[in-house]
């Protein structure tokens, strides 16, 4: 269609004014998309040397061109605000039929661009792409104008692309036919005054009074008011059904000028404009960003770059920026002219230096930073400066306006009202979600502020720190709500800000601050904390900063608890030179004037902290974890369906996502970080995008059962994914994260998988299976290389071998695999078996990996256990003790410099590899004895090499060691009257042996002579798993008696009051009373299982009675001297767990499997009561001293207290806020104590509690580094507690006074 000869006869006539004012590259743009000229064709234009010939040369185009070229020039024109220029052209404006046939789409599209370009409506820009859900919400707001009129008010903040949505949402044929058949007719306003207002509403009118057939009858109004009620006339008689668009309003005075009773949709950053006109409202907010697929979209358009190919930089300015529309079409149309300038403009926004991205387009705004300051330009002054304060927040950190009224010293309403005002001028955003309402600025608003205050930045940070401090004079604030948290979680932000370094010190050296933070915000924000600002608070004190981070980092688990824990409490068993500990013992000490009870660790020194940081990220069993390539992160996944992500620093969490619909089984970091897999019992394959917690990739279909383990290749390079499940026969597939299916499957095992592994060059697979064996596929071809039968190396069992898992030594020259309770190392060529490492038959082996950077190989274990063994020396290096669970993964990071384990209980360990304790530190075994002698405490156990050791318990020091034993000891007694100790063995023999004075201070000095001189010296009895008992002479370790007789296990022994007399008792359902010195004995045969312990009835020496007590259900009573049985009481239906003998003589009570407790006379051996009401086992029970009450405990961590008199149930401990362990006590109760005046009770589980027998609370809690303690020794006045837990640490306690 050519150009008609009047619109060419108009271009020629006017020709020499237009190249004198028009400036061709604004318009350019627009007709660019219009689609009336390409890109080249501008560049043609822009070669010309001067703007005039500029112009000239876009002339002679359009003089070639059609009709539509001279409409969208026109268009341009009106746009550009040329008003003078358009109204020459416009009587020749081509005719273009307004009435396309129903059924033509052309036709349609021909009316809709026709109507639009009437109305001066701009077009899509050069580089478009579509936001459906926006635009259609509009144009559900543009239907309701169809019966009546009214405002629709699209606003949103700088650059959000408003103008673009409301060109884009009456860009539709049935908008216009079915609402606005009058037309739709734009008009951008910007800040104007009142004659350039009027001026544009002139040219308005003009615009609609030339479209009618008629000439214009008026001459231009000459006031706004005059031009109001042209307008009316216009729009209500001539354009009854159109539309008025009103794009960049910026004054509320302004909307006045069209207050009248037509169709307004209207562009804003200030939502509350529309307060001040009449009629129906509706509102559309524009989101400050597009999602990173459009904003990728855009730059890919600009730069002619297929979207896969953009560079790396590309999705960071669209993060940087967080998809402001504005800023990617800014930079991508100067990339457009500058294509290798990605770099450069990233770094100009990293930088923040918004002057340096310049339009290349007819924005309203010569630079980036203009465009925001007109939106704080038209603040009040005093309001202009209370937005400066916003400069202190965080970017994605909501704030309440109560901390706002804190800064501001302002009333909360009126803080309320003026952060309305800045959230109507698009200044800032409200989160109307939450209660109390949230506010936050956009990161581009943040940067700008930052830029433009860089110089008072310290300042500005000193008054929120001088505010807070002089609001809150009196204490932080600890209501646990949104303004507290705020104070909470970036005081020390501020002050780091701020410089303020004295404050700071003060405020993290505290233990109150610490207790506060914790309780309010969790430990992980706190460990940052020390981690971030610890260059600052070095300065002052670099050993004081490492004792808080690392009390901290230890006992975080305990400070995710609830209920709270105590923490003072925890902090007292800080080493006595920390900072934290003596914060600590002096808070104890006034606590306890007010009735409080504390705790002192006595041997701090025996207690060591291997792990730099300990976890609960989970509820539930923790089956994965692992390091990201740079080892800053961990994600870690398990029972609880779900995947986190957290920094391995702090354990501040970065990420949690749903994962899966079942158990998540494993995870696993690519090799950039950027990538995470997951896979699950639900039998599917997830990838995440772990920057922005984004499903990327479900496969779902190849795997038909629960899918095991899954790990990316060790490179970038050819990124693929493997994984291995139980299917039957397609068990392990190769997966390219760009395909919707497998890439490959791998033959060969036809059992379950259990693990897969690459190795270091990825060349090859090796995966583990159920069928006994290891195999090593090559990648390239997955063709089977080597299969290796693991099975065969086990001859001595015929039960089937699970290969667990695989791992490769760096060099990839050897593959070491796990089954059973061994690791075995291979030669990849050869596939011989270099050498084996056996562990306890006890444990089995879950978990392995190879350290990349050193020969060191890491062992996870089911016995809570993990080991780190040198592969060259075939060497254990090192015990990591402190899990209380099956361990189920190990890790180095990629460096070597460290390692964590996950497992079943629900924590994670970080570990410093260079840092862990060697394998010569010794650890006891629970089963134990201990004699308080005045201020003297001496303690008798195994240890896990099988030794007796006597230890003072103050100093730790080693008072005697025996030799290794041949068999394991299981029990352990101190003779309380003559010089010996007793140890029973399985073999079924006792020994006992004696000491001399003179002896002990040859080997131990004049200390240990007062410590043993009352005793003359020590008699221990030691019962071993053979059967048989040793009594020993301490400290020589001579041997005073060998006592055999019992066939198995020795399981308790204990010495006659005048210790003349040796009590043992075993699994062979037997007790034997031993005169050890003579070595005559006495059997007592009855109970037909096991016989786990027996008590005298009493401690006279006159009443030889004996009770005892077995897993057959019965309760004997022996008379010693005869070796009668005196009573045979059938007690419970289950096995006897415990049993007590009240300290007047008169009742004894049992408890049960069965469920239940009874209190039995002592006189009629008659059942008294059966207390009922436990829901699981009763493990324990205890009498009062005074005999008045009984203490029972059970398998749940309930605690029972009972009226000895009628049975009546007194009190119920423990019945609020399960732990982590989901028990009321962290395991089993397995012991009670009473103190001498019965106010007070002690137990035992998986830590140790003090309650107050009164009301049945729980006074203090002490948490031990392992759990499941067997048994606590309690001194007479009850202020001193020896336990051991399961990993071997001993624990001396000192009731703080």
């Amino acid at each position: 269609m050519a150009l008609e000869e009047g619109a060419r006869s108009c271009l020629l006539r006017f020709r020499q004014k237009l190249e004198e004012d028009i400036k061709p590259t604004y318009l350019m743009d627009h007709m660019i998309s219009d689609g009336v000229m390409t890109v080249d064709e501008e560049e043609r234009i822009r070669t010309q040397l001067t703007r005039k010939d500029q112009a000239g040369a876009l002339i002679e185009l359009l003089l070639r061109k059609d009709n539509l070229a001279y409409i969208s020039f026109y268009n341009a024109l009106v746009r550009e605000a040329y008003d003078d220029l358009a109204s020459l052209l416009h009587r020749d404006l081509p005719h273009i039929s307004l009435n396309p046939h129903k059924g033509s789409s052309d036709g349609s599209a021909t009316y809709v661009q026709s109507m639009l370009s009437e109305g001066g409506i701009p077009q899509r820009p050069v580089v478009f792409v579509s936001r459906p859900e926006l635009v259609n919400r509009a144009r559900e707001k543009l239907y309701r104008l169809q019966k009546e009129p009214g405002w629709i008010t699209v606003f949103g903040m700088a650059g959000s692309g408003k103008s673009v949505l409301a060109a884009e949402a009456v860009r539709d044929h049935g908008i216009i036919e079915d609402c606005f058949p009058g037309g739709v007719h734009w008009l951008s306003i910007g800040q104007v005054d009142k004659p350039d207002l009027l001026v544009k509403v002139q040219s308005l009118c003009f615009r609609l009074e030339q479209s009618l057939d008629s000439q214009p009858l008026h001459r231009p109004p000459n006031s706004l008011d005059e031009a109001k009620e042209r307008l009316r006339f216009l729009m209500l008689r001539r354009y009854p059904r159109s539309l008025l668009i009103l794009d960049d309003i910026w004054d509320s005075t302004v909307l006045k000028v069209f207050d009248i009773h037509c169709r307004v949709l209207l562009t804003t950053r200030n939502r509350s404009l529309t307060d001040s006109v009449s009629g129906a409202k509706h509102e559309v907010e524009v989101e400050s960003g597009l999602d990173e697929n459009k904003a990728l979209e855009i730059l890919a358009l600009y730069t002619r770059i297929n979207l896969q190919a953009l560079p790396e930089e590309a999705r960071s300015i669209v993060r940087e920026c967080k998809g402001s529309p504005l800023v990617v079409s800014l930079i991508g149309a100067l990339l457009r002219e500058k294509p290798n300038r990605w770099r450069y403009y990233l770094c100009q926004l990293q930088m923040k230096q918004f002057k340096r991205i310049r339009k290349s387009s007819s924005y309203d705004y010569d630079a980036l930073d203009q465009a925001m300051a007109a939106s704080i330009e038209v603040l009040p002054d005093e309001h202009r400066d209370l937005y400066k304060d916003l400069t202190v927040l965080q970017k994605d950190v909501k704030i309440p306006a109560k901390v706002l009224s804190v800064l501001w010293d302002l009333e909360p309403e009126e803080v309320e009202d003026i952060l309305e005002e800045f959230v109507n001028k698009s200044l800032l955003f409200v989160d109307n979600n939450s209660k109390p309402y949230l506010y936050y600025l956009h990161d581009l608003q943040i940067d700008f502020l930052l830029e433009q205050n860089r110089t008072q930045l310290e300042s500005l940070h000193t008054k929120v720190v001088r505010q807070y401090q002089q609001h809150y004079r009196d204490g932080p604030p600890t209501s646990g709500d949104e303004e507290s948290l705020y104070w909470i979680r970036y005081l020390t932000y501020h002050m780091a800000k701020a410089n303020l370094t004295q404050e700071l010190y003060s405020l993290m050296f505290s233990l109150n601050w610490v207790i506060i933070k914790a309780k309010i915000m969790g430990p992980a924000h706190l460990i940052n904390d020390y981690v971030e600002y610890g260059s600052i608070l070095d300065q002052e004190n670099s050993e004081v900063r490492s004792q808080f981070q690392e009390f901290l980092s230890l006992n975080g688990h305990q400070l995710e608890q609830r209920p709270f824990p105590d923490v003072v409490q925890l902090a007292l068993s800080q080493p006595p030179n920390s900072e934290v500990y003596k914060q600590a013992q002096l808070q104890a000490q006034n606590r306890t004037k007010a009735g409080k009870l504390y705790f002192d660790l006595v041997n701090k020194s025996g207690v060591d902290n291997l792990s730099r940081l300990v976890i609960h990220p989970h509820q539930g069993s923790i089956y994965s974890a692992c390091f990201s390539q740079d080892g800053t992160k961990i994600a870690s996944c398990g029972a609880c369906k779900t995947l986190k992500v957290f920094k391995s620093t702090s354990g501040e969490k970065l990420m949690e996502i749903p994962a899966h619909d079942d158990e998540v089984l494993c995870c696993a970091f690519s090799p950039d970080g950027r990538l995470l897999a997951t896979c699950s019992s639900d039998r599917k394959v997830k990838v995440w995008n772990g920057e922005r917690a984004m499903l990327l990739r479900t496969f779902e279909e190849e795997h038909e059962e629960q899918v095991n383990h899954c790990q990316f290749t060790n490179t970038s390079g050819r990124l693929l994914l493997a994984t291995c499940s139980n299917d039957d026969i397609q068990n392990v597939k190769l997966w390219n994260l760009n395909k919707p299916s497998s890439q490959n499957t791998m033959f060969g095992h036809f059992q379950p998988v259990n693990h897969c592994c690459f190795s270091p060059d990825d060349k090859y697979l090796s995966t583990c299976s159920n069928d006994g064996t290891l195999k090593v596929f090559e990648v390239s071809s997955t063709n089977e290389w080597k299969t290796i039968n693991v099975s065969d190396m086990f001859t001595d069992n015929k039960e089937d071998v699970f290969v667990k898992c695989s791992t490769w030594t760096a060099d990839g020259k050897r593959v070491i695999c796990a089954a059973r309770n061994a690791v075995l190392v291979f030669d990849v060529e050869t596939s011989d078996m270099l050498f084996e490492i056996r562990t306890n038959r006890m444990s089995t082996v879950q978990y392995c990996h190879a350290c990349p950077t050193s020969n060191l190989l890491a062992i996870a274990f089911s016995n809570y256990a993990v080991e780190l063994w040198d592969l060259e020396a075939n060497k254990k290096m090192a015990d990591c003790s402190g899990h209380l669970s099956w361990v189920q993964r190990v890790q180095f990071s990629l460096d070597g410099s460290q390692l964590l384990s996950c497992s079943d209980d629900q924590t994670i360990r970080i570990w410093e590899t260079k840092k862990v304790h060697t394998s010569s530190a010794i650890r006891l075994k629970r089963d134990s004895d201990v004699l308080f002698n005045h201020e003297e405490i001496i303690v008798s156990a195994a240890d896990n090499c099988n030794r007796l050791q006597v230890r003072d318990g103050r100093t730790g020091s080693v008072l005697f060691q025996s030799e290794e034993k041949s068999s394991r000891i299981r029990c352990t007694c101190i003779c309380r009257q003559p010089s010996a100790v007793v140890l029973g063995q399985e073999d079924g023999t006792v020994q006992a042996s004696g000491l001399t004075v003179s002896h002990l201070l040859r080997m131990l000095g004049c200390r240990i002579r007062r410590l043993l001189s009352p005793h003359r010296g020590l008699v221990l009895a030691v019962a071993l798993c053979t059967g048989s008992v040793q009594v020993l002479e301490v400290p020589s370790g001579k041997l005073l008696a060998t006592l055999q007789g019992h066939t198995k296990t020795v399981l308790h022994c204990q010495f006659s009051q005048n210790g003349q007399t040796l009590i043992t008792s075993s699994e062979d359902a037997t007790i034997r009373l031993w005169e050890w010195q003579s070595g005559k004995c006495r059997v007592l045969h009855g109970h037909k299982e096991q016989v786990r312990c027996f008590s005298l009835l009493s401690d006279s020496p006159n009443d030889s009675r004996l009770l005892s007590w077995s897993f057959d259900g019965t309760v004997k009573v022996w008379d010693t001297e005869s070796g009668e049985k005196l009573q045979d009481i059938e007690a419970h239906h289950g096995t006897i767990l415990s049993c007590h003998v009240s300290p007047d003589g008169f009742f004894f009570a049992t408890t049960s499997t069965d469920k239940t407790a009874k209190l039995w006379h002592c006189e009629s051996w008659q059942c008294a009561n059966t207390l009922i009401g436990h829901q699981e086992c009763v493990r324990s029970c205890r009498f009062s001293w005074d005999s008045q009450h009984l203490a029972t405990g059970d398998d749940n961590g309930e605690i029972r207290l009972w009226s000895v008199k009628d049975g009546s149930l007194l009190k119920v401990c423990s019945r609020d806020g399960k732990d982590g362990m989901d028990s009321l006590h962290g395991g089993w109760v397995t012991d009670l104590h009473f103190s001498p005046d019965n106010s007070l009770l002690v137990s035992t589980g998986g830590y140790i509690k003090w309650w107050e027998v009164k009301t049945g609370k729980a006074l203090q809690t002490f948490y031990t580094t392992g759990s499941a303690l067997k048994k606590i020794h309690v001194s007479s006045d009850f202020s001193t507690f020896v336990t051991i837990d399961n990993i071997g640490i001993l624990y001396i306690l000192q009731r703080v006074v």
